[in-house]
């Protein structure tokens, strides 16, 4: 019965639609149209002898006109209030000729409205439910004509329910998971009727695990159903929903809380069945005054016959006067309304139009002191944090410090997380602002994946891993493509395998799919032993700030890793995939298409090789920084390497170093007050073109780049950097002019 109660409601949302579908709006039509509105009131009262007073009515009209449109609304109508009365045949018999006249109307809506109909009369019968999924497969096929995904919601439903009802699991779930997808991508939860849907197809989603004994599973949803159910008052989803629950849980051996959940159903069922021993007296009573009416019915109708033959032959010219008169007021009355609600339309619009802009203007300034906050931010951290690392990587070279290794590892561990997490914020907001775009330069992936690996190994340390690598030989060794945003890509995927696994394995997998002279596509592929992610979260982890429980509290993080990863790889074309099992361990993937950097040979890598490693000359280079820290920590790093170093600390002793010393190379800062580091570098270029100049800077290098090539500057280093490729980068620029590096 509550099955039977919910579809009708289903078909009421169907018919709602068709009702307010493309109707004609002649005079004619739009009286139909009222009196089509008053059945449904009826119908939707049990005033059943009314309903079908005003089907005969519509249905003469309609024929009158030869409008079949209206004609199939009536037959629909009236097989609507014999299925009430539990009347099946001649309800069958209505519908069928409702479908007859709604194909020569060739309305896909109403077509769709029809086939509904019979879905519901013949899968409520053993024998006949493949023929109701048929017409239910036809809505589907109609609603994918129209290309309106909101029409194959209750088609859909409906197989769903039915192979439910039949003990065919496997095959419901996929039309109900489907119906639930395309519900979450309409984006309104809070109408009327997405609440209505949404809590059916929870309470259904809740029966197929419940049956699979995924009791977890099937607990989340009927639990969403019946929260949906009780807040907006739907009385009978509440105790479908409250029924199948307490059967779950008995099945799953909780019989306290099966026994709470059959009360709580047996308090929605009273209301139930006072509701619906309403109806049936409301229909009894119905049927005995139908069978007067259809008695007097046939009377009336003859007398009507009567009375329209009388009225046709006696039309006076008067009354044609008269009532064309009354229309054409009408007319003017109707017209003079247009144009006043056009003209207060018209000025509603304009102030409209200028709050708008107004608020747009206002977003815009918003939105640029984010983006000038989040810049001053980046800056501000990360040159103290230039001075952490930097240090801190000098004192792990310190023999002497031996014992302190550990520590001076913890603390260069945190510095580099805490620069990570800053570079998530303002990754996230760059994203946000549209600001990001890919770059195409050559590089090596081997050596990059590598160095991700490297920048893991306190981590994995830490929580006692294995990191297993599997590198395809195949792969070319130069690639084009945007190797920093491929990094970011990869760090989030290994850290979060790092991080949320302990005493496991994280396997990395790169392989060449399929490769030409030209081009490379390259799958990744991250997966662990971990704890699994489970199957209500795969969305969740995707959007931002949410995460997982972890019982590794030391790494909670932004939650900012995925949606990052998921943005960027929207970047490259590209998806991410998951797939993991809550306890069994998680899988991420994604595959991009790469040209190859076919100019690179091995030779110039050997060259370049010896180049760096073999540069023993000793060259003379110029410090210049305002932050006294930072002079310190570049200074030792590069008296290391046995270079003659010295400090400017402004761009005006800078002009004067260069000018009246013997340098090899340039390190200015690009933020000073004074002077700053992109006008000394101009200075500098008006007497001296052949100097290397290499950019220091803590701020986002998207910024300042263009800034930074028309100063003249050589190169570009971010602070805080990798030591060993701070070094690499200073040995080629001191051996060879080289297109901009960075760190």
């Amino acid at each position: 019965m509550i099955k039977n109660y919910s579809v009708f409601f289903l078909v009421l949302f169907l018919c709602w639609n068709v009702s307010s579908a493309q109707t004609p709006h002649s005079s004619g039509h739009d009286s139909m149209e009222e009196i089509l509105m008053e059945i449904e009131s009826h119908i939707s009262k049990y005033r059943y002898e009314l309903a079908i007073e005003d089907s005969r009515n519509l249905l003469d009209k309609a024929k009158d006109e030869s409008d079949d449109y209206y004609t199939a609304q009536a037959y629909n109508n009236l097989g609507h209030v014999y299925l009430d009365q539990n009347d099946s045949a001649r309800a069958r018999k209505n519908y069928t000729l409702g479908l007859e006249y709604a194909q020569k109307v060739n309305n896909d809506t109403l077509l769709m409205s029809s086939y509904n109909n019979l879905g519901n009369i013949y899968s409520e019968i053993p024998e006949t439910t493949n023929k109701g999924i048929d017409y239910y497969n036809k809505v589907i096929s109609l609603a994918n004509k129209m290309g309106d995904s909101t029409e194959l919601i209750i088609p859909k439903i409906n197989i769903g329910w039915t192979h439910l009802d039949n003990g065919r699991y496997n095959k419901a779930y996929p039309y109900l998971k489907e119906s639930l997808d395309i519900l979450d991508s309409l984006g309104s939860p809070n109408a009327a009727r997405s609440i209505y849907i949404y809590t059916q197809l929870y309470m259904l989603h809740g029966r197929y695990y419940a049956h699979n004994k995924q009791y977890d599973t099937a607990s989340y949803f009927f639990d969403k159903s019946i929260e949906l159910a009780i807040k907006d008052t739907l009385v009978i989803q509440a105790a479908e929903s409250y029924s199948a629950y307490a059967e779950m849980l008995s099945q799953k051996g909780d019989y306290e809380a099966a026994y709470n959940a059959q009360v709580k159903y047996n308090e929605y069922n009273s209301q139930v069945f006072e509701a619906e021993k309403l109806k049936q007296m409301e229909i009894a009573n119905a049927r005995f005054k139908n069978k007067e009416y259809r008695e007097y019915l046939d009377i009336a109708e003859r007398e009507q016959k009567y009375q329209d033959d009388i009225i046709e032959k006696s039309k006076e010219k008067v009354a044609i006067m008269v009532v064309s008169s009354v229309v054409l007021v009408a007319i003017l009355v109707f017209l003079y309304k247009i144009n006043r609600d056009r003209r207060n339309l018209i000025s509603e619009l304009k102030n409209k139009n200028k709050q708008y802009k107004e608020a747009k203007v206002e977003a815009e300034n918003l939105s640029l002191l984010k983006t000038r906050f989040f810049s001053t931010v980046s800056h501000e951290i990360r040159t103290p944090l230039y001075g952490v690392i930097g240090l801190t990587s000098l004192l792990l070279e310190e023999k002497s410090l031996g014992k302190h290794k550990s520590d001076l590892k913890s603390l260069k561990f945190s510095a580099d997380y805490l620069l990570a997490l800053i570079n998530d914020v303002l990754q996230m907001n760059k994203m946000e602002s549209n600001e990001v775009k890919l770059e195409s330069v050559s590089f090596n992936l081997r050596d990059q994946v590598n160095s991700i690996l490297n920048s893991f190994e306190f981590t994995r340390v830490q929580n006692k891993n294995q990191l297993h690598l599997d590198f395809d030989e195949n792969i070319p060794a130069y690639l084009m493509g945007d190797s920093i945003r491929l990094s970011q890509i990869l760090m989030n995927l290994v850290g979060n395998a790092m991080k949320f696994t302990e005493r496991g394995n994280i396997y990395f997998t790169v392989k060449q799919l399929e490769g030409d002279h030209d081009t490379s596509k390259i799958y990744f592929e991250v997966r662990d032993d971990g704890p699994g992610i489970p199957e209500s979260k795969k969305k969740v982890i995707f959007e931002e700030f949410s995460q997982l429980d972890n019982s590794n509290y030391n790494y909670q993080g932004t939650g900012l890793g995925l949606p990052i990863v998921k943005r960027l790889l929207k970047l490259f074309d590209s998806k991410i995939k998951l797939a993991s099992k809550e306890g069994e361990g998680s899988t991420f993937s994604f595959s991009i298409l790469f040209d190859i950097d076919t100019a690179k040979t091995e030779n110039i890598e050997v060259i370049e090789d010896s180049v760096i490693t073999n540069y023993s000359d000793q060259k003379s280079i110029l410090i210049v920084d305002d932050n006294r820290i930072n002079q310190v920590v570049t200074r030792r790093i590069l008296e290391k390497k046995d270079f003659i170093c010295e400090v400017a600390g402004d761009g005006v002793t800078a002009i004067e170093h260069v000018k009246n010393g013997n340098f090899d190379l340039v390190l200015m800062d690009v933020n000073m007050p004074g002077i700053s580091g992109l006008e000394a570098s101009k200075r500098i270029r008006e007497f001296n073109k052949e100097i290397p100049i290499l950019a220091l800077t803590a701020v986002e290098v998207e910024e300042i780049r263009e800034e930074i090539h028309s100063a003249g500057m050589t190169g570009i280093i971010i602070k805080p950097y990798d030591v060993q490729k701070f070094y690499q980068i200073i040995y080629k620029n001191l051996s060879i002019q080289r297109t901009p590096e960075e760190v």
